[in-house]
């Protein structure tokens, strides 16, 4: 009889990749803040949960004054806290986007075996960069179009139209946060329905967050940390 027969199946990774506008502007009215909070609250959720089915695997790009790769990809058990993030600079959303796409698209990174990724880009502006180019091949490279794609608009100048073209989820293509509040909302949701996903029966089916015409619904206030 096979000694793999009793082998356990190794958890396939889910990538969740944070795309997050740093830019000076988030400096005002608590938006950086309140960003910096949510994803530590978010770190803390993730690296407890269960690896049974599904691995979850955090990376975040910030784009402002220039684009970094603030956290490679990384599974969420190994993460204890990462460095704040500085708001500064312009908005370089093209430069962004090329190092997601080098992202999902390097297999040693993510295999072909890993779940569809979720992908989050967060903005309070418009882009500064030739970022048209960069974007269009991001959206149209074969990774992120199988990826569940969620965006963000923050305060009252952010480019909408892109924000909404980013987005992938017919019913909900982008959500708003007015303050830092609603931020911190957002981003509470996607960090259960994360962890929900994780240990659903299907992590590779499209995962959705509850809305309300655009709008977080009020039982997203409730989500604990």
């Amino acid at each position: 009889m096979k000694l793999n027969k009793f082998v356990s199946n190794k958890a396939r990774p889910l990538p969740v990749i944070i795309m997050a506008d740093t830019s000076g502007s988030m400096v005002g009215d608590g938006k950086i803040d309140a960003l910096n909070q949510s994803v530590k609250d978010m770190i803390s959720s993730f690296s407890s949960e269960s690896r049974l089915r599904a691995e979850i695997h955090l990376a975040i790009v910030t784009f402002g004054d220039e684009a970094v790769i603030h956290l490679p990809l990384t599974p969420a058990y190994q993460l204890e806290q990462i460095e704040n993030f500085i708001a500064q600079g312009r908005t370089p959303l093209g430069s962004a986007c090329t190092m997601v796409k080098e992202l999902i698209e390097d297999k040693n990174n993510i295999p072909s075996r890993a779940y569809r990724p979720i992908i989050i880009l967060a903005s309070d502006g418009y882009p500064t960069d030739d970022y048209e180019k960069a974007f269009d091949a991001l959206l149209n490279s074969e990774r992120a179009q199988k990826a569940t794609r969620f965006a963000l608009s923050i305060g009252n100048d952010a480019d909408n139209a892109l924000l909404e073209s980013f987005g992938n989820d017919v019913e909900a293509p982008l959500f708003f946060a007015h303050n830092a509040a609603e931020i911190a909302r957002f981003f509470r949701a996607v960090t259960l329905s994360v962890a929900n996903h994780s240990k659903s029966q299907k992590p590779n089916e499209p995962m959705k967050l509850e809305f309300v015409n655009g709008e977080l619904s009020d039982d997203d206030l409730d989500i604990p940390l």
